[in-house]
């Protein structure tokens, strides 16, 4: 399917999310951990974009500050011709019908006191979409199309294994039939082999439903699997975006190199040089002037740390911030 012709149903534009570091007893504020830093990207309908990253990139608050679930500090973010940011609450409550979330912890996001089917169905009588009987049929129906039986509906979070209440999560993100689901890794939490599961389930649902996906994850493996798209985030900032295969092929940052020089590969005969990075990552409330990751880069030179790269296209659709890229 030739999805690069597509409108873009999702647009982001310098976004910026800053959580304010508080102390005292007057929680006078004394700084900001810079969680997004001004990133930009857009996805196209029917794409499924993967952003990766070491845990604490900020690619969770990404996908939230998105949904608005968490408010921006600065920024744009445009779905579907609507500025999102700009909405009210009744505008933006109907707008969520068409943007949900798959949360990464799939017990965490269940109440405990509700059964499966309360838990899925309440969003359909909040929105005045079905009650009663038609509520019923319709949560049955998600709950057989996720690979779960229809008597599951009486049954409570804690009767299911990891995966069943992972599938319950997807249940509950397409009951009022959205277009657009960030998907908050959803597999980190499940065993290896219900992982590729799960995935499965999500590439057939999106083919049923037309769904576009943001599939955030730290398993680049995964993200190979499922993506059109790859976005690298490191210390707030994307590093570099790519259609998938050039991204594998040919990754220019040297960020991505190491990430992808840490897959495994199947075959124990291919020789593959591991990148060490040095050091740690530094920290989102204090990150270094210039290019954030010049502290850890073995290709550093004086001007990396001073001035901030700005992600270039370098050949058609990969674009790459790092000064030492040139232009194919």
């Amino acid at each position: 399917m030739a999805k690069d012709k597509k409108e873009a149903i999702l647009t982001v534009n310098n976004l910026v999310k800053y959580f304010p570091i508080k102390t005292g007893v007057f929680s006078r504020v004394v700084g900001h951990v810079k969680a997004v830093d001004g990133v930009s990207f857009s996805i196209k309908e029917g794409e499924t974009f993967g952003l990766v990253g070491e845990s604490g990139c900020g690619k969770s608050t990404l996908g939230r500050t998105i949904l608005k679930l968490l408010e921006p500090t600065e920024g744009e973010v445009t779905f579907q011709g609507e500025k999102v940011f700009e909405l009210g609450n009744d505008e933006l409550r109907v707008l969520r019908r068409d943007m949900q979330i798959i949360f990464q912890d799939p017990y965490g996001s269940l109440n405990p006191r509700m059964t499966v089917g309360e838990a899925i169905g309440e969003s359909l009588e909040s929105h005045g979409l079905a009650r009663g009987k038609e509520r019923r049929e319709r949560v049955e129906h998600l709950l057989d199309i996720c690979g779960l039986a229809p008597y599951h509906f009486r049954r409570y979070p804690h009767e299911f294994s990891g995966g069943q209440r992972q599938r319950v999560g997807i249940a509950r993100a397409l009951v009022l039939n959205p277009n657009f689901i960030v998907a908050d890794e959803p597999i980190s939490a499940l065993d290896v082999s219900i992982q590729s599961q799960i995935i499965n389930l999500m590439e057939e649902l999106q083919d049923e439903f037309k769904l576009t996906y943001l599939f955030i994850s730290h398993d680049l493996s995964m993200v190979k699997h499922i993506s059109d798209r790859v976005g690298v985030m490191y210390l707030g900032v994307l590093a570099e975006l790519a259609p998938k295969k050039e991204f594998y092929k040919n990754p220019l940052h040297p960020y991505t190199q190491a990430l992808l020089s840490a897959v495994p590969i199947m075959d124990p005969r291919a020789k593959k040089e591991r990148i060490i990075l040095k050091g740690d990552v530094p920290s989102p409330a204090n990150p270094p002037p210039g290019c954030r990751f010049h502290t850890r880069c073995q290709y550093t030179v004086d001007r990396c740390t001073k001035e901030i790269p700005e992600l270039r296209e370098i050949v058609s659709g990969h674009y790459v911030a790092c000064h030492l890229v040139e232009k194919g």
